[in-house]
């Protein structure tokens, strides 16, 4: 049968079945080949395709075959279920699927990240990683939280360490387990069917599809073609047609549940699989880095980079005009074992210095030494200490003896540091005695002492930490985001069935309910009438 339809506007092409790359039809092995019958059915569609090198006018054959696989339900040939294995075999594998069953279950799921929301919420609350005179004096036994919640339960449960404790991370476990065994059993088996071709041979039950119409006089291929043009991958097996566009949509679910997997189990990896530390380093010493981390959790594995030798080369700061510290910066030199420097970096607050892993935050700093000559002698290196005061203020001090060192009443000037700008001086009696700047080489006189004050040393405060499951989470994260928007696809089916000059055709559609009616009335106005020959002649 040649067929021509010169009513559309651009050439279409129906796929069949033969070339479609998702489905393979391997005959039953109950079939008898010598009953079968082939019939082939063949039409061609003229259209004019360019292309370098060839004639500008081509003609495209389209084989339907009658031998075409068959539909998803079908009373012949149907092999008989396999018997179920007794024995052990039995038992393990009806356990197995009561396992699955319960494990996929939808409250289960939302009971389980309910709770890990609940765990999340009350480490929040409790302070982390805490030393245990923290929790001793902050959750008494004597005056418990509620009643009844003391230092015993923190420590019991592991909520001084929430995110690596065993109860966190097996919530997270029976979370993973439950999207695993929803997405075996069933996401995998609706993707699988939404590959299927699926002919429905009844102009019953097409028409209760969500949408159905019928079109008096119109050809099944027109519809095909129609289709084909609107993005649907269409299949035709005799008078019958399937169509389907969106399968992305169905592969979304099992995408969002990879991605879920991936956010928690690089959340595991980075609660119990990390190092951290912190160190407080003056100015012109080193340190070496497996010194200073420490393991997080039981999947903790040191690297070679832990051999890394940090040199601080210089602490500086940066200050306001009213004199308030603004910045403060530290320039380090990493070393290999070899004393080779293999790189250098000026870190400050929100610029770490990242190697092989490791990644070192500025977090603090204080003044560690005060250099002093006193008369003419020295410079002698005067240790700074912290002192408290009200507020979050810093301050730090020293002390220089003048007279008999040995004396039980020995006294001397004292000496106060808010940052490195300027140092201020008391003499022996606790009197105000004046203010200098570091590397001023101004003198003062002090109970008879000349002081000149030759620098203030700071102190780099530093933390380190190695986060391996950091890349797994950004991964989960971005596949999630991609997967949420491609969920949002709608995936359409699509039914046909020729019936005489009629043409019944359905469909339905996972999302865009509403917008589902309007498109196919549009389709379907563009499908041509078809006019007999009779009333042809007639009109002539």
């Amino acid at each position: 049968m040649n067929y021509s339809n010169q009513c559309l506007p651009k050439p279409h092409f129906l796929k069949v079945p033969t070339f479609h790359p998702f489905f393979k039809f391997n005959p039953s092995p109950y079939t008898n080949y010598a009953s079968i019958r082939t019939h082939t059915l063949s039409f061609t569609i003229n259209c004019n395709l360019k292309k370098v090198g060839k004639k500008d006018l081509l003609s495209q054959k389209i084989v339907l075959s009658e031998t075409s696989p068959p539909p998803l339900t079908q009373d012949n040939d149907v092999p008989s279920k396999p018997k179920e294995k007794k024995g052990t075999d039995g038992l393990v594998k009806k356990l197995s699927k009561k396992v699955l069953q319960i494990l996929s279950n939808l409250p289960l799921a939302i009971g389980e990240m309910f709770t890990i929301a609940f765990l999340m919420g009350l480490g929040t609350f409790i302070d982390q990683g805490q030393t245990p005179e923290f929790y001793f004096q902050n959750y008494p036994e004597d005056h418990p939280v509620l009643g009844f919640f003391t230092w015993r339960w923190i420590f019991f449960l592991g909520f001084d360490h929430m995110y690596s404790a065993p109860i966190f991370l097996g919530m997270l476990a029976l979370l993973g387990a439950s999207l695993m065994a929803c997405t075996y059993t069933t996401q995998l088996p609706l993707i699988k069917v939404s590959k299927r071709w699926s002919f429905m041979h009844s102009a019953e039950v097409i028409r209760k599809q969500e949408f159905s119409e019928s079109l008096p006089s119109a050809s099944i291929q027109d519809v095909g073609t129609i289709l084909m043009g609107a993005g649907y991958e269409v299949f035709l097996k005799g008078p019958t047609l399937y169509a389907f566009r969106g399968l992305a949509g169905r592969l979304a679910p099992v995408g969002v549940h990879i991605a879920l997997l991936l956010i928690m189990g690089g959340g595991t990896l980075s609660a119990a699989g990390s190092f951290k530390g912190s160190v407080n380093v003056p100015q012109g010493l080193n340190f070496v880095v497996g010194d200073v981390l420490g393991p997080t959790g039981f999947l903790s594995v040191p690297s070679d980079a832990f051999n890394t030798e940090i040199h601080v080369n210089r602490f500086s700061m940066d200050y306001f005009e009213s004199g308030e510290v603004s910045q403060f910066r530290t320039d380090l030199s990493l070393l290999n074992m070899d004393g080779k420097e293999v790189m250098r970096k000026t870190i400050s607050v929100n610029d770490p210095l990242r190697y092989e892993g490791i990644t070192i935050y500025q977090t603090d700093w204080s003044i560690s030494t005060l250099q002093v000559i006193k008369d003419n002698e020295g410079p002698f290196n005067l240790a700074m200490a912290p002192l408290k005061i009200n507020g979050d203020k810093k301050l730090y001090g020293t002390f220089l003896p003048v007279g008999d060192v040995n004396s039980p009443n020995v006294k001397g000037i004292s000496m106060l540091a808010r940052d490195l700008q300027s140092i201020v001086l008391y003499d022996k009696e606790g009197k105000f005695a004046g203010v200098r700047r570091p590397n001023s080489k101004l003198p003062i006189n002090i109970d008879g002492s000349e002081i000149v004050i030759v620098d203030a040393i700071g102190s780099s405060g530093l933390d380190l930490k190695t986060d391996p499951g950091v890349p797994v989470v950004y991964a989960g994260f971005g596949a999630l985001m991609l997967t949420t928007c491609i969920s949002y696809l709608s995936h359409s089916q699509i039914w046909a069935l020729q019936d005489g000059t009629t043409v019944v055709i359905g469909g339905k559609t996972n999302r865009a309910k509403l917008e589902f009616p309007d498109e196919m009335n549009i389709l379907l106005d563009k499908i041509p009438e078809i006019v007999e020959s009779s009333s042809l002649s007639k009109q002539s």
